[in-house]
């Protein structure tokens, strides 16, 4: 499996949970001689740079061991950014090939239980692993909220990136100074489905914390030169009443968009393999505004009725690092 094969159902309804980004972090593994623990984590697809070592070996691009020469087998306990129910994992050992684990399993911590103690739950059984490909595994999990996870990989060797595919737990909500909370943002479950063109970054970003610390961190496409627009889906986290519009330009000094709008419309029972065609008629929250760079834009939204899902446009068409969508959740007062 490539890194470009489609990802399942199960994972493109849920989001990295282990993102660093997000404050995942690897606490603990039993040996990391080769490569660090908190490397597997990247948020960045693994490379492979031939020639390049260290200190102790070549260098790779992941958690990797040393050989084991005693009995037993190397294990990383990772805190995720979010507790969340588990639905799968990426356990990817891409550029690894006589150096990945022939075997590993990944329990779970539930929140509230201490990760040091002995109450770690199955979440996979003992699987097989194979060289320099992604291995996209459901989890045993259940509903199930999860705070902690441990992978074990059997008996040696090295992983490349993991990815911890969930949803997390209602109580990560965040409410802002002003009494809004941002719909849309990843750790609230906010999630981009859905893109004419990423080119040169990815739309997940739009919703990751903080401002994007470089041009990278942040949703770009290609230089269109065709007629149109370019625009990215995203399911909210919450569903509710947008208040305020927040787009960040930040890094984007020529290349940002000329100009943004967004619709949204209250779908949640809608097949979003049907959304990209339907979402041209969904009702205009924000028409084309104009974009500076290297800027936060807030736009104000009256009036607008609840929605579940929304349609980011780019006019026509360059690269926005955050988007945060300020609002109340449906059903409370507006």
């Amino acid at each position: 499996m490539t890194s470009n094969t489609p990802l399942p159902p199960w994972a493109t309804r849920s989001i990295n949970l282990a993102d660093p980004r997000l404050g995942a972090e690897a606490l603990a593994c039993s040996d990391d001689f080769f490569a660090p623990m908190a490397r597997m984590l990247n948020p960045e697809p693994a490379c492979f740079i031939p020639g390049k070592y260290d200190d102790n070996g070549k260098w790779m691009d992941g958690w990797e061991s040393r050989r084991k020469r005693v009995a037993g087998h190397d294990w990383c306990i990772i805190r995720l950014g979010c507790a969340g129910t588990i639905a799968g994992f990426d356990l990817d050992t891409s550029f690894f090939t006589g150096n990945y684990p022939p075997a590993a399993s990944i329990e779970g911590c539930p929140a509230g239980r201490d990760p040091q103690g002995n109450d770690w739950r199955a979440l996979t059984p003992t699987l097989p692993l194979q060289g320099n490909r992604h291995h996209l595994v459901e989890a045993l999990a259940g509903d199930t909220v999860y705070s902690h996870i441990r992978v074990n990989i059997f008996p040696d060797g090295g992983l490349a990136r993991l990815r911890v595919y969930g949803r997390p737990a209602p109580q990560t909500i965040e409410t802002g100074p002003d009494g809004l909370i941002d719909l849309a943002a990843t750790r609230h479950g906010g999630r981009a489905f859905a893109w004419n063109d990423a080119h040169f970054g990815a739309a997940a970003n739009l919703l990751l914390p903080g401002r994007g610390i470089n041009m990278g961190d942040g949703w770009e496409t290609r230089r269109r030169r065709e007629p149109g627009h370019d625009w990215c889906l995203i399911a909210l986290g919450v569903p509710g009443t947008i208040r305020r519009i927040e787009v960040d330009t930040a890094h984007f000094k020529g290349n940002f968009p000329d100009r943004c709008s967004l619709q949204g419309a209250w779908v949640p029972d809608l097949d979003e393999a049907a959304m990209p065609a339907q979402s041209q008629f969904w009702p205009t929250l924000l028409e084309e505004s104009r974009l500076v760079a290297d800027s936060v834009h807030s736009f104000a939204v009256d009036g607008a009725a609840p929605v579940s899902h929304i349609r980011f446009n780019l006019h026509p068409d360059g690269g926005v690092s955050r988007l945060r969508l300020w609002g109340l959740p449906a059903g409370e007062a507006i």
